[in-house]
């Protein structure tokens, strides 16, 4: 049996273990710089910037969904950009991510957002066919665009 609630400050170490289990299916280990600490300052502390959802199969932890709002000057309401969505390798295929996903967007629902939006690896067609078959399409014409912490430090010294 699927159970979907929020994170609290005492499961960082559990979104620490579903961080690294994306990164290293997405082939970007090296790029986690992620630590229960920086979770627990960041997500738990007073001012939280971004909130997480923790899926469990009856007691077992199997997955996370890591979200944060956003606010669309066109649509002028705010919106969720879901960061993460990961379920362990060994339960895929029970419609786990997809219940974690509608999940997330009643939550959406409930807070009157506009839109639900997310980013993808190219090369991730099992995501990619997942996400269509929600009714979820592509931003054609657009293209992300990053200021990693080294450039930010030239841009301001």
């Amino acid at each position: 049996m699927l159970n979907i609630r929020f994170a609290k400050k005492e499961d960082a170490g559990l979104i620490l273990h579903f961080i690294k289990g994306i990164a290293h299916y997405e082939e970007l280990s090296d790029q986690v710089q992620a630590t229960e600490e920086s979770i627990i300052k960041y997500l738990f502390e007073e001012k939280s910037f971004a909130e997480c959802l923790l899926a469990f199969e009856n007691e077992t932890p199997i997955g996370f969904a890591l979200f944060f709002h956003n606010y669309s000057t066109f649509v002028s309401r705010p919106g969720i950009y879901l960061e993460d969505l990961f379920i362990e390798p060994e339960y895929r295929g029970k419609s786990y991510g997809k219940n974690l996903l509608l999940e997330l967007v009643k939550i959406a629902k409930s807070r009157n957002c506009g839109r639900v939006e997310w980013s993808v690896l190219n090369w991730n067609k099992p995501a990619i066919d997942f996400y269509e078959s929600l009714g979820a399409v592509p931003m054609s014409g657009w293209t992300v665009y990053r200021l990693d912490e080294e450039a930010i430090g030239k841009l301001v010294g």
